[in-house]
Order: structure tokens, then sequence, then C-alpha cells
């Protein structure tokens, strides 16, 4: 017996050892600027602050909410817009060759700018963002701070409706080009911007546009730059740095309908159990057993870049994975934004039964969006739904699905390029791969480029990311100078070489 605790003595203090000795050699990589070499820029334009600020006001001010595309008012609000862009932005208009996209001729409301560059041999990058926006969600009017569509510039921020979802990028990207070519900037590489009209949609008509464009020149893109996710603050706990969290990959999506039938009749003499019991049941079963995920491919990429910043004791979980990896899934999966990035995710959003409140539904539906994981496909999903509900009288309907996207490199030059365009604009900040849990124009940019980034380059709050389609979308002046100031670096750096 002696012998045997001592052995198992012995084994407990090696355990320790290595746990410790993993721990302390798991420590932040070099990225600038602390230590990151930064590559010495020829150009340094000079952004306005207050002259932005104004800009993105008056952008907010056109309702283009292009869910009201098919009435007459709301297109008139598109060719307003672009009609203020071009007469705000000259330089853009008059330097690059400019396109009006649309696969519906009469709504050419895209616009897609070609930068030429000085050597066709340079496979060519496009920078994206889209100026269409949600609708103010009918009722909520008076819950916002200043009026949705009144574009107001504070102290500190410009208010409404697209200020981050994601008008902001859009008047960046002008900024940044407007600077460039005032200073005499001239790429090598040829560089596309793209401002499209429909991503809130689907991107059918302008995006569609500009992918079928590209196709049929049989132009291949190096990469994309889209909207994707930002530079968050306080959002991973243990980390006190901001995090950049560059997107590599968006999640696909699958609606189904969940159908239990049962008998009808009149509501005073109901069965033991009804359709809508039958269908609550499954709805149960569902929460009880959610689909399988963990930190492994995207997500540990992620979660390896950001961990060694964490205090000693997070660092320790994460640096023996092999040891504590049940205990750190059980607690990414407690928190709703963490939970998102590790699998499937699963959101009843609409519910029918009964015409009549005294009648018995004959059927019940409860319709679920998911929101696929890379892992996972829809044929993955429909086996979880039948094994875990497990009921005869259950049935699936297909309605709509798309397919996650292919997961980008993040060992090309893009990624390192948007990489250290970052840390030039953003002190101390931690930049991490990462998983866009929405829908993205780069979904249908894949088609046509190696990569696609997801990332807008401005700072977020969880108070921020609560406008995104809710009330009180802002964004902070200082964060539309740095956008600027970052797409005008990654415009250099990418353009030449």
């Amino acid at each position: 017996m002696k012998k045997l605790l001592m052995g198992l003595g012995a084994i407990l203090v090696a355990l320790v050892a290595i746990v410790l000795v993993r721990t302390a050699v798991y420590s932040p990589t070099a990225q600038s600027p602390a230590g990151a070499t930064q590559t010495p820029r020829s150009f340094d334009p000079q952004f306005d602050a207050q002259q932005i600020a104004g800009n993105l006001s008056r952008a907010i001010q056109f309702q283009t909410v292009s869910s009201e595309l098919q009435e007459a008012e709301t297109q008139a609000q598109f060719e307003q817009f672009l009609d203020w862009l071009a007469a705000t932005y000259p330089q853009v208009h008059s330097a690059l060759e400019v396109e009006q996209l649309g696969i519906q001729p009469e709504q050419p409301y895209t616009r897609l700018f070609t930068w030429t560059g000085s050597d066709p041999s340079l496979q060519p990058v496009m920078f994206s963002a889209h100026y269409d926006v949600v609708p103010v969600i009918p009722g909520t009017e008076d819950e916002w701070q200043h009026p949705p569509y009144n574009g107001t510039v504070d102290d500190t921020h410009i208010w409404g409706r697209g200020a981050l979802d994601d008008k902001s990028a859009a008047i960046a990207l002008m900024e940044a080009a407007t600077q460039m070519l005032a200073e005499g900037f001239q790429p090598r590489r040829t560089l596309y911007i793209a401002l499209t009209n429909d991503e809130e949609i689907g991107g059918p008509s302008g995006t569609a546009a500009v992918v079928k464009k590209f196709k049929n020149e049989n132009v291949q893109l190096a990469w994309t730059l889209d909207e994707g996710s930002f530079v968050l603050r306080g959002f991973v706990p243990g980390v006190d740095r901001d995090v950049a969290s560059i997107n590599v990959a968006e999640k696909g999506f699958l609606t189904l309908d969940l159908v239990a039938r049962g008998e009808g009749g009149h509501s005073s003499m109901p069965p033991r159990e009804t359709a809508v019991d039958t269908l609550a049941s499954a709805l149960m079963k569902l929460q009880a057993s959610p689909i399988a995920g963990g930190l492994e491919g995207l997500s540990a990429e992620m979660f390896d870049a950001i961990a060694p910043y964490m205090s000693f004791e997070k660092r320790m979980l994460f640096a023996n994975r092999w040891l504590f990896g049940g205990l750190i899934d059980r607690a990414l999966s407690a928190n709703q934004g963490t939970a998102a990035m590790l699998h499937t995710t699963v959101a009843p959003t609409m519910l029918r039964a009964s015409v009549k409140e005294n009648v018995l539904p004959i059927e019940a539906v409860a319709t679920i969006n998911f929101r696929l994981h890379p892992r996972d496909t829809e044929q993955t999903i429909v086996d979880y739904l039948n094994a875990t509900i497990d009921d005869p009288r259950v049935t699936v309907q297909f309605r709509d699905s798309r397919a996650p996207s292919r997961v980008s490199s993040t060992g090309h030059a893009g990624y390192h390029g948007i990489e250290e365009a970052t840390h030039s604009t953003h002190n101390h900040v931690i930049t991490a791969p990462g998983l866009t849990v929405a829908g993205t124009d780069s979904r249908r940019y894949q088609a046509v480029a190696d990569d696609n980034y997801r990332f807008n380059p401005m700072v977020v709050t969880r108070d921020d990311i609560k406008g995104f389609h809710g009330t009180n979308e802002r964004i902070t002046i200082d964060n539309m100078v740095k956008a600027a100031r970052f797409y005008s670096h990654l415009m250099e750096t990418t353009g030449n070489p």
C-alpha cells in the first residue's frame, strides 16, 4: 500500500509539473506593435474628424432600407444617397472607374470602383461594405435617444440606423480613398471597392451583380475584406486588452419546420395529449440536448491567440486542454457569445397551431432556425433532430438553407496585412481569427476570391452591439477616424506589396 501511495504521489507531482511547465511556455506570440515589424509607410493621410462625422451623419439621413426597395419612395432614397456620394467624394468618382451594377437593371444601386494597378501580374483585392440598412422596429421609435434617421452628432458619437451596420465602413472607405488620391497614391495591384445595396436581404441583385461581373471577366481576387466582426472590448472574460476578431469564415443557416400531429376537435373535450403538447415536448428535448460542439478547429485557433493574455489560472486551463477540455467547453457554452462559436445553434422562432381559440389543432408547427457551424451539414442536423426527438408523430420539413462558408487562410498575405493595419491603428490589441455567426456579402464573394476576411476596424462594446438591428445604433467619432486610417494603411500595403 505504501508503494502504491508513493507511486500515486509521484504521478501527481509529475502531472502538476507538466501542467505548470505547459502553462509557463503558453505565452503570447510577438504581435505588433510590441515586437513585430511594421511596414514603413510612404503616405501619411490626414483625416478631419468633424468632416468624417458630418459625412456619416448625412449618409444616415438617407433611409436606404433594402427590404422596402419595391417602394418608389425607398428607391428615391437610394438614388439620392448615390447622388450625394458622388458629390461628396468627387475625386474617387473621377479618378477610379465607377460601375453601376444590379441584376435587376432598373435598380443599379451597387457601386463598384476600380483602382487600376500598374502591374497586371498582381492578383487584385477588393474592399467591400454595404450601405443598405434594416428598418427600425415598429413601435420602438420613441426608445431611440436620437431619432434613427437624424444622424445626430454629439461630442463623441454619431447616432442612427447604419452607424455600425454598415454605412460607417462605406464612408471610411471613401474617406481613405479620397485622402490617398490627394497624396498621389497609385497602386501596383488593382484594388476594387464595392459599396453594395442589398446585403440585408441576402445580396440577390447588387452583390450578385459584382460576382457575376468578375466571373464574366475571369477575375479571381486574392482576397476580399468585408464586414463580420470588430475590435471587441470587454467581450472575452479575463482579457483586459481589446481583441480584433478577424473572421475567416461564417456560419451557414438552415430553417426547418417541426410538424406535430394530433387529434382535432373541440377544446372543451381535449385528449390527454394534443398536437401542441407533442410539439412542446419535442422542443424541450432539443433544449435539453444541444448539438454537440467544442473547442476545436477555428474556435481553438481563436482562443489559442487570446488565452495567452489571460490570468495565470485561465492560461493554465487553455494550455492544458488535454486535461481541462471538458471544463473549458462547459464554461464557454454557458456564455451566449462564445457558445455560438463552438457549435451549431438552435433557435425556435415561429409557432403556429389552431385557427381559433376553441379548436384543437390537427397540426402544430414550430419553425426553427439553425446557424450551421462549418463542421455540420443539413443532413447531420436532420439526423440530430430525428434522434433527439424520437417521436413518429413529429416530422421534419425543409424550408431554406445555406451552407457554411469555407475557412480562409490565416497564413496568407491578406490576413497578415489586415493584422498589421489593425496594430498600426489600435494600441495593445490582440488579433485572432474568428467565426462570423451571421451572414455577410462574403458568402457570395467566395466564388470569385481565394480568401474572404470579415472585419470592421472599429472598437465596439457590449452596449454598442445592442444597436445592431436594434435601438440606439451609434459609433464614436474616434472610431471613424481610426477606420479611415486603417483602410488607407491597408490600401497602401496591399496596393504596393
